[in-house]
């Protein structure tokens, strides 16, 4: 693979659509079932609403998209997962065209985000962290564009609102990137640098609290049932003071472990780590604010509050790390000589999805080797043995409930967990062992 000025961008396409082919076709072959994060929101997304017990709705409402155009395909949610990070990799790479004025760059940027296994190891699994990815890079985008204008554009502040309002109702931690750049980072550098404000930008606080209504709205009449079962996660409820040092150290460890990879291919890419940090430089600046204060405040977080950081929450924080590395080295990269950040690149991205379908074909007792199909098939005849009428309503967890209400022909809609008034509201139902099916 040669780079040069004149094919990047074809390079760029074959990179991201052979991703997206790779990383939907292994788990379609080798997986049994969907993952469990996958077949939770489903089950929300049979019975829609604007926010949810676990989490608020974006997600949900996007596979529910794709049922309805799809129906049960399982290789059809590990392409809207795809789909998700590809978009993602476009703006990343549309993003460092912005700063660096150099496609090469740029591509290497992109390149180097497949070090970080967030972003091809458990992509196959569409989540709230997936849902985050490209709303977190189009916000990041787009505050970039107002910074860089230095000129308030209304359609960029209208897009940027949309895209801060998506990207929270995906997952709360969202804020955190908010937080960091259209809170931190425009005071510090519009107010405190440049000792200006353009009223105009408050449109996007607008767009944002507008669009969050409805989700508020529902927030308060559920007595704040996503936020409690967030804090529940942390394990705040039992930390003790030395939780307070325990886990950021732990969260630190853990950042290192994940970022291993990442920083073998950027040793192939960088031959002297030489360079100079200048606060003046308003592009390094941003980077700063997007990359690692995001990534201070979590551990900031922790430290205070003595709370469990999840691996798996920090997924779109690493997103503009390899912007960040070839912004600060770019000095020491050799354009002409590239060839062994080519095969570390070209190594990891073949080895990972091989690694994935050997787990998933050797290993047997994972979520996504649970029969969901052949249960629902047991299920249906079961009912049709006693009744006439199409299964409409299913109760129990998200995973058991939630498969035979993906799996089944009819779609039931999901009613939560089994309680008496909900077996009542039936007309005629069935249990079986943690599971109902019935119908109205």
């Amino acid at each position: 693979m040669q780079l040069n000025k004149k094919n990047i961008d074809w390079l760029f396409y074959i990179f991201i659509t052979t991703h997206l082919i790779l990383w939907t076709l292994v788990p379609s072959i080798t997986n049994n079932n969907l993952p469990l994060d996958t077949i939770e929101a489903l089950a929300w997304s049979s019975n829609l609403d604007w926010g949810f017990n676990k989490h608020p709705p974006a997600s949900a409402f996007f596979l529910e998209l794709f049922y309805q155009i799809f129906g049960s395909q399982d290789w059809a949610y590990y392409l809207l997962s795809q789909i998700f990070v590809v978009i993602t990799f476009v703006v990343v790479f549309r993003f460092a065209e912005d700063l660096f004025k150099n496609k090469t760059l740029s591509l290497i940027s992109v390149l180097l985000l497949e070090g970080i296994y967030f972003y091809n190891f458990t992509t196959p699994e569409f989540n709230v962290n997936i849902c985050q990815l490209p709303f977190w890079a189009l916000c990041v985008y787009y505050s970039w564009k107002l910074f860089d204008k230095q000129k308030i554009d209304l359609k960029d502040c209208l897009w940027l609102g949309v895209f801060a309002a998506v990207g929270f109702l995906s997952k709360y931690l969202f804020i955190y990137l908010l937080i960091a750049i259209d809170l931190l980072f425009f005071y510090v550098i519009f107010i405190k640098k440049y000792k200006k404000f353009d009223f105009k930008y408050l449109i996007t606080l607008e767009v944002f609290i507008i669009l969050l209504v409805p989700h508020l709205i529902w927030l308060t009449n559920n007595d704040y049932i996503t936020i409690t079962y967030g804090l529940a996660r942390t394990g705040l409820e039992s930390t003790s003071l030395l939780d307070h040092i325990f886990y950021p150290v732990i969260f630190l460890a853990k950042q290192i472990g994940i970022l291993i990879p990442f920083f073998i291919m950027s040793f192939f890419l960088v031959k002297k780590f030489k360079f100079k940090v200048l606060f003046k430089d308003k592009k390094l600046l941003f980077l700063i604010f997007i990359n690692i204060i995001p990534i201070a405040l979590i551990f900031l977080t922790s430290m205070l509050t003595g709370s469990k950081i999840r691996t798996m929450w920090m997924t779109p924080f690493y997103l503009f790390f390899g912007v960040l590395i070839v912004y600060i080295f770019q000095a020491q990269i050799n354009l002409k000589k590239l060839n062994s950040f080519i095969s570390a690149f070209l190594i990891l991205f073949i080895l990972s999805p091989f690694v994935y379908a050997y787990i998933s074909i050797t290993e047997t007792d994972k979520r996504t080797d649970y029969p969901g199909k052949q249960i629902a098939i047991k299920t249906q005849y079961a009912w049709e043995q006693n009744h006439k009428e199409p299964i409409t309503v299913v109760l129990g967890d998200e995973w058991y409930a939630g498969n035979l209400s993906y799996h089944l022909k009819s779609r039931p809609v999901w009613k939560g967990f089994i309680t008496n008034d909900k077996l009542n509201s039936l007309s005629k139902f069935t249990c079986i062992d943690n599971i109902c099916i019935g119908s109205r």
